[in-house]
């Protein structure tokens, strides 16, 4: 089923490929299309595409934006494949990790572990990590595909502490399961979080830190827009999340964990679809880049005017 009220979207960066990619995801999962594709013309990148899908019922917004960011494997997107819900399961795993192995590296073998008869992490070939895991019937209802935030470097052992601060922000939001490390685990630290997964905004998200010696942490190739309907709610999150000044461009900002936003009306989504003209499109691309918290009455007029 589509998520017709989601609220946080992930937004993915791409050189050239996102409507290459946007097409090759939709033919993997099932209930996936492709919604709207926009050309915003003279950015700091040039023309650029923005396109926004669907995979398996959940929305996803990507950008051709140039070859500034390359995804990691410190935002994954975890895709629960439930016995239970699919019918030949198992089948329909191995079908899709063939599918994103193509061109692609594998992270963890597709394989049997304690936590899951079959699980595989695989980063594809545009460098997109995804975590693909039969999940237990018996479990609790997750969605079909959320995001996994990892921390490591000098943010491991702090995800239970960002579990905490995205819930004291966004509405509808609770505590899912906990899984900690245990002794023995080194160089991971015994409890802190091996798995989690919480709810923000009836949304799903995972978890987890990671001791080992990664060469990489969270950048703007992966962000989260959280699409608000009013001025007051975009100064809100702007508010709560925004903690590197620097980093504050076009509705764009950091939190204290490094981990990128789009704090953004709920409105632009219309403006620049293709219902509106290309000189509105252009009008409000120009007046949003010279925001860096965007003005909801500011983008209004300038799509009017």
């Amino acid at each position: 089923m589509i998520n017709t009220n989601q609220n946080i979207v992930p937004h993915l960066w791409f050189d050239k490929e996102a409507n290459d990619a946007a097409k090759f995801y939709a033919s993997i999962f099932p209930e996936s299309r492709i919604t709207n594709v926009t050309t915003l013309q003279a950015t700091p990148s040039g023309d650029s595409d923005l396109v926004s899908f669907e995979l398996w019922g959940q929305e996803f917004m990507a950008i051709n934006a140039g070859p500034f960011f390359k995804f990691n494997p410190s935002v994954s997107f975890m895709v629960n494949f439930d016995p239970s819900q699919e019918k030949d399961a198992s089948e329909k795993i191995n079908k899709v990790w063939n599918k994103l192995s193509k061109g692609g590296s594998v992270l963890m073998p597709l394989d049997k572990y304690p936590f899951s008869d079959k699980y595989g992490w695989i980063q594809d070939k545009y460098g997109l990590s995804w975590q693909l895991v039969l999940s237990n019937p018996e479990g609790e209802d997750r969605p079909t595909i959320l995001p996994s935030l990892m921390f490591v470097g000098d943010k491991c052992g702090r995800a239970e502490e960002a579990i905490h601060f995205y819930m004291s922000i966004f509405n509808n939001s609770k505590q899912g399961l906990i899984a900690r490390y245990p002794q023995d685990m080194e160089p991971d630290k015994e409890g802190t979080i091996m798995f989690s997964d919480f709810m923000l905004e009836n949304q799903w998200f995972a978890a987890m830190d990671s001791a080992r010696d990664h060469e990489f942490n969270f950048i703007e190739a992966i962000s989260f827009m959280v699409k608000c309907e009013t001025q007051d709610e975009i100064d809100y999150y702007w508010d709560k999340l925004s903690a590197v000044p620097e980093s504050e461009q076009c509705g764009w900002l950091k939190d204290k964990y490094g981990l990128s936003w789009q704090i953004v009306p709920r409105e632009k989504d219309e403006m620049m679809s293709n219902n509106s003209t290309q000189e509105q499109i252009s009008r409000v691309t120009q007046a949003t880049l010279k925001m860096k918290k965007i003005d909801l009455n500011g983008l209004q007029k300038a799509y009017r005017s």
